[in-house]
């Protein structure tokens, strides 16, 4: 019964505060923009991929994105960042274990994964995904409002305690994609090499 109270009270106040904040103006926070992530990343050399269907970029909502390859020492790379000024107006982050499956990958193995930048670390989701004789290993987190987050759910909790004591409902999402060439660790060590050196630029367009 305590439980079931706590949750109650636990759902009310959320709502309580997401009603207060959907009529309050957003604050602003200075950022530079996704195209300016250097296609140059410490020896990982970038390019443009193709672009990702109008119609997939409508379904996204994003502000903004960027969809890119990159390669080091013949290591493939592939990346997409998208970024949402505000997610009041129903625009929403899509979370990868639904667009995956949905374009026809289908999950091996799924675990969570510390990448150390410095001094600190943080925690990112890393799946192994399979399609027809495509084996990939897939790292993607949720960012914004100074924080990188790997649980959808607490992405979310966040995005409405933002709301209410930042007025910010900024963020967005951040996925990396690399062939299993050898194996899945081998892969998985690629993708986070990568990381490594593409998270403290991403804290400039997604603060």
């Amino acid at each position: 019964m305590i439980l079931r109270a706590a949750i109650v009270v636990g759902l009310l106040i959320t709502t309580v505060v997401a009603e207060r904040t959907v009529t309050r103006s957003e604050a602003s926070v200075p950022r530079e923009r996704l195209q300016t992530l250097p296609l140059t990343l410490e020896g990982w050399q970038g390019r443009a991929a193709t672009p990702l269907p109008k119609d997939v970029v409508a379904l996204l909502g994003v502000d903004e994105h960027v969809y890119r390859s990159y390669v080091q020492s013949g290591i493939p790379v592939n990346l997409y960042a998208g970024y949402y000024e505000s997610q009041k107006r129903g625009d929403a982050i899509h979370s990868p274990q639904n667009c995956l499956p949905g374009s026809g990958w289908y999950f091996l193995d799924s675990r969570t994964r510390d990448i150390r930048i410095g001094r600190s670390s943080v925690s990112v989701n890393q799946h192994v995904i399979q399609k027809g004789a495509q084996t990939q290993v897939v790292l993607y987190w949720y960012q914004g409002r100074g924080r990188v987050v790997a649980n959808e759910y607490a992405n979310k909790a966040l995005l409405v305690w933002d709301a209410a004591t930042k007025r910010r409902t900024s963020g967005g999402l951040v996925r990396i994609m690399t062939p299993v060439l050898t194996t899945a660790d081998a892969a998985a060590a690629d993708a986070t090499a990568f990381a490594a050196v593409l998270l403290p630029w991403l804290e400039r367009v997604m603060p």
